[in-house]
C-alpha cells in the first residue's frame, strides 16, 4: 500500500529499524534514533542493491517518488543509479574546484612553458595582471557557472575606469582561458564569444617617433648631453644603432654579446616572435658596448637595475629619460627608435625591404621564405648596420643633409 504524508508523519521509531513500503522498490526506513530515510531497493546485473535517496522531511514524498522514477529509468538503460550518483558527486566536486581563477593559473602556467609559442616573461607578467582584473569579479565562480553577463560586468568595471585598451585585452585573455577550459573538457562553450563589439573601442595610438633627419640629429645631440645616470645615457645612445625592442634592450645579457665577432644573439625566449634574432653590430655599437662593459661588468645584465644587478633596468627608465630631455610621449618613445630606423632606411632606397624587415625582427608567416631571407640578407644587414651608424653620426654632427636617394 502506498504511503501518505500523514502516515509518514505519524510513523514512530521502535527498538529496531522499521521499513514502510511505498511501491516500486522504495521504502521509508525509520531508525531507532527517529530518523526517516528514503531508500530504493533494486537489482542490476543480477545483484540486489540499495540506493539512498535522502531523508524526510528534507525530501518529501512527491520528490522521493520523482527520484525513484529517475533511478528506475537509469536501471532500464542498464545503468547503476548508485554508481551514477557517485559520479555526479565527483563531477560536482571537480566543477567546484575548477574556478575561473584556478583555470587562469593553469592556463598561464601552460603559456609560460608553451615551447616556441610560449609567452615572454614581460608578456606573461602583463597577461597575468590583466587576468587578475577579471578574477577580482568572477575568480571564485566555478567556470561552468559563468555566464556572458558575468564576464561583461567584470570587463565593464575595467572599462569604467577609462582603461579601454586593458578592458579589450582582458576580454581577449578571458576568452582564451574559457577556450582552454573547453579544450580540457571542463566547459561546453566560451561565454565571451557573443561579447565582441560590446566594449568601447579604444583610440589607436602609435609610439611617438622622430623620423625627420633634422629632428633625429637634434635628438642624438640631446642624448649625448643627458645629465642623468651614465648607464641610462649609454642605453639611449645604443638604442638607435641596434633599434631592437625596448624589452630586448633592457634584458640584454653579456653572455649574448660577442664584441670580437660584432654580433648580438638574442635568444628566442626574449623576442616577440619567439625566434632567435641576430643583430650585427657596427663599429659604433661595439664601441658603446665596450664603454658599457666598463660600467656594468662582464656578466649578467648589460643594463642592470640601479637597485640590484639581479634585475634589468626598469621598463620606464628610457621613456622617463626622454621626458627629462623634453620629449613628450607623442614626440618620442623608447620604441620609437625602431620606427626611426625603419622609416629612414626605407627612404634611403639603398637596402632591400626584406633586409630591413629582418633587421627589425618582424615575423614572416612563410617559414621557407623566412629561412631563406635569414641567410640571403645577412651580408646586406651587416653592411646596412654600418651604413646606418655612419648616417646617425652624420646627423648628430648636423652636417649638410643631402637627399637620401641622390
Amino acid at each position: 500500500m502506498a504511503l501518505t504524508d500523514i502516515a509518514i508523519r505519524n510513523a514512530k521509531r521502535g527498538a529496531k529499524p522499521t521499513k514502510l513500503a511505498d511501491g516500486g522498490g522504495m521504502f521509508l526506513l525509520v531508525t531507532p534514533a527517529g530518523g526517516k530515510l528514503w531508500r530504493l531497493k533494486y537489482r542490476i546485473d543480477g545483484r540486489e542493491k540499495t540506493l539512498a535517496i535522502g531523508s524526510y522531511p528534507e525530501i518529501g514524498l512527491g520528490e522521493a517518488r520523482r527520484r525513484r522514477e529517475e533511478a528506475r529509468e537509469l536501471i532500464a538503460l542498464g545503468k547503476d543509479p548508485s554508481r551514477e550518483k557517485q559520479r555526479a558527486k565527483i563531477r560536482a566536486r571537480a566543477e567546484a574546484a575548477d574556478t575561473f581563477a584556478a583555470i587562469c593559473d593553469e592556463y598561464c602556467a601552460k603559456r609560460r612553458k608553451d615551447g616556441a609559442k610560449g609567452w615572454a616573461p614581460a608578456t606573461a607578467t602583463r597577461s597575468e595582471y590583466l587576468l587578475s582584473l577579471v578574477s577580482g569579479s568572477i575568480g571564485k565562480l566555478p567556470i561552468g557557472e559563468i555566464e556572458p553577463a558575468d564576464v561583461l560586468a567584470a570587463i565593464r568595471r575595467i572599462e569604467g575606469k577609462g582603461k579601454l585598451e586593458s578592458a579589450r585585452r582582458s576580454l581577449q585573455l578571458a576568452g582564451a582561458v574559457f577556450r582552454y577550459a573547453v579544450a580540457t573538457a571542463r566547459l561546453a562553450s566560451d561565454p565571451t564569444r557573443d561579447l565582441r563589439g560590446a566594449l568601447t573601442a579604444p583610440t589607436v595610438t602609435h609610439y611617438g617617433a622622430i623620423t625627420d633627419v633634422k629632428g633625429v640629429g637634434e635628438l642624438l645631440r640631446a642624448i649625448d648631453d643627458y645629465d642623468g645616470s651614465g648607464v641610462t645615457r649609454l642605453a639611449l645612445q645604443l638604442a638607435p644603432h641596434v633599434f631592437v625592442r625596448p624589452g630586448e634592450l633592457r634584458h640584454a645579457d653579456w653572455s649574448e654579446i660577442d664584441l670580437d665577432g660584432a654580433i648580438w644573439s638574442i635568444p628566442a625566449g626574449r623576442t616577440k616572435m619567439r625566434k632567435s634574432h641576430l643583430v650585427p653590430l657596427s663599429r659604433q655599437a661595439v664601441a658603446l658596448f665596450r664603454e658599457i662593459h666598463e660600467a656594468t661588468g662582464a656578466t649578467g645584465y648589460v643594463f642592470p637595475s640601479v637597485r640590484t644587478r639581479t634585475r634589468p633596468m626598469s621598463e620606464n627608465t628610457l621613456n622617463a629619460a626622454l621626458r627629462r630631455l623634453g620629449y613628450s610621449t607623442d614626440e618620442m618613445t623608447a620604441h620609437g627608435f625602431r620606427a626611426m630606423a625603419s622609416t629612414l632606411l626605407n627612404e634611403s632606397g639603398k637596402w632591400h625591404p626584406d633586409a630591413i624587415e629582418r633587421a627589425l625582427a618582424h615575423g614572416d608567416s612563410d617559414k621557407v621564405r623566412a629561412a631563406y631571407h635569414r641567410g640571403a640578407h645577412w651580408e646586406e644587414r651587416v653592411a646596412m648596420a654600418q651604413w646606418w651608424s655612419d648616417h646617425l653620426d652624420m646627423l648628430r654632427k648636423g652636417a649638410d643633409i643631402v637627399p637620401l636617394r641622390a
